[in-house]
This record gives C-alpha cells, sequence and structure tokens, in this order.
C-alpha cells in the first residue's frame, strides 16, 4: 500500500511538473509580456497624453485580462493641482467619456507631481 501510495503522489508530482511546464510553454499567449500594451491601452494612454500634456507620469493597465472590460490608470500631472481628488477624477472620467461607455470598471489614481 504505501509503495501504492509513493508511486501514485510521484506520478501526481511529475503530471504537476509537466502541467507547470506546458503552461509555461503556453503562458506565452495567455499572459502578455509587461512591455508589450493591448490595443486599448495604447488608446487610452494616447487620449490621456493629448487631454493631460503635462502628465509627468502615466500608467494604463488592462485588468480585465486582455478583454478591455475594466482598466486601472495611474496618471500624475501638474494640472490636478489645486484640485480635490474627486475633481481630478472627473476630468479623467471626462477625457474617456467615449471609452467609458464599453468598460465595466475603471480604476482612477490621479496625484500631482511632487
Amino acid at each position: 500500500m504505501f509503495a501504492f501510495r509513493r508511486s501514485l503522489t510521484s506520478a501526481v508530482i511529475s503530471a504537476l511538473r509537466v502541467s507547470r511546464t506546458d503552461q509555461a510553454a503556453v503562458s506565452g499567449s495567455v499572459q502578455r509580456c509587461l512591455s508589450t500594451q493591448t490595443d486599448g491601452e495604447v488608446r487610452i494612454a494616447t487620449i490621456l497624453k493629448e487631454k493631460f500634456p503635462s502628465a509627468s507620469s502615466l500608467k494604463v493597465v488592462d485588468i480585465s485580462g486582455g478583454c478591455g472590460a475594466m482598466y486601472e490608470i495611474h496618471i500624475e500631472s501638474s494640472e490636478f493641482k489645486g484640485k480635490r481628488t474627486i475633481q481630478q477624477h472627473q476630468l479623467v472620467n471626462q477625457a474617456l467619456k467615449e471609452e467609458i461607455q464599453g468598460m465595466h470598471g475603471l480604476r482612477i489614481f490621479t496625484d500631482v507631481p511632487k
């Protein structure tokens, strides 16, 4: 019984290793490389760069797994100076008015350069 359990455990571990290796090989097509952006990320970043030309930092991430349903935006711009957080977010929402209609959610993080 012990030998059977041990060989079964070894077989399961081997299968997991193979699965992990296969997953790593496939993950290139499932998980995108961090240096590439989806079309949606590029489109949103372009709009925000036009709307906030003095932005010192801008990061747009598709957090929906690549389908474009939800994004996270981090933007730092001097244009936010003197505005409350809600006003900063309203400016971003207004800039993305058309794109937001096709989204399920949007996380916005704004800041003023220091």
